[in-house]
């Protein structure tokens, strides 16, 4: 099983999406398109103003500063052509990176202590994972197919919970993620909790990993 972040070593190879350390934002948002075939689109980006870190929307209590869309029609400006990425990040270079979902993957979004919880019963159960983040705000996204949000309700009343009742969201059409290493203003970047890799590169049906969540939040409750 691949390894978390929690503990690991780097094991990447030639070919994977990189860690990024190092990595100009511009130069990981076209390895996203390029090698992952992921629609990415910039967002907000930080800005000092007077000694202090601030969001270019100009909001001094922004929940997500320097992580959020900058545009309301940020849906149709997202891309999956690295070339196009490369043009847009060139004009703001330190623009966060954002990943609509609802394209090429949903997102299954639970607590970070629910998250590690689910992780760590998914490798006894040795499912097979697509990658995971893990947000400065305590959240992880589970990449899984298209079509996540329709199915999800149903598959968790089926467990014997109530869909309100666990702190289990997911991301489809209209939402999005934070790419590492967008950071979150002075909180800290996003991190992959699960790397992309070619061996991940074909993504679970939500319908595999909401069993060990769905557990994971109600333990987590």
């Amino acid at each position: 099983m691949e390894e978390t972040i929690a503990g690991a070593q780097d094991t990447q190879t030639a070919g994977h999406i990189p860690q990024q350390r190092g990595e100009s934002l511009l130069e990981t948002a076209v390895r996203y398109a390029e090698e992952r075939h992921w629609d990415v689109f910039p967002g907000t980006w930080l800005e000092a103003v007077d000694g202090r870190q601030r969001c270019s929307c100009g909001d001094a209590s922004c929940p997500a500063p320097g992580a959020h869309p900058a545009r309301p029609d940020w849906a149709t400006q997202a891309t999956g052509s690295a070339t196009v990425a490369r043009r847009m990040w060139q004009k703001q270079p330190t623009a966060a990176i954002l990943l609509p979902t609802g394209r090429t993957f949903d997102a299954l979004s639970v607590p970070e202590s629910a998250g590690f919880l689910a992780l760590a019963r998914m490798e006894r159960m040795q499912l097979t994972l697509g990658p995971v983040t893990l947000t400065p705000d305590r959240r992880m996204q589970f990449f899984v197919l298209p079509g996540a949000t329709a199915k999800v309700p149903e598959l968790v009343r089926k467990l014997g919970w109530s869909p309100a009742s666990l702190d289990l969201m997911t991301l489809g059409e209209g939402a999005y993620v934070a790419a590492p290493p967008t950071r979150f203003g002075s909180r800290g970047a996003a991190q992959w909790a699960r790397r992309p890799t070619p061996a991940n590169r074909w993504l679970p049906d939500a319908e595999e990993l909401i069993s060990p969540l769905a557990y994971a939040c109600g333990r987590d409750r």
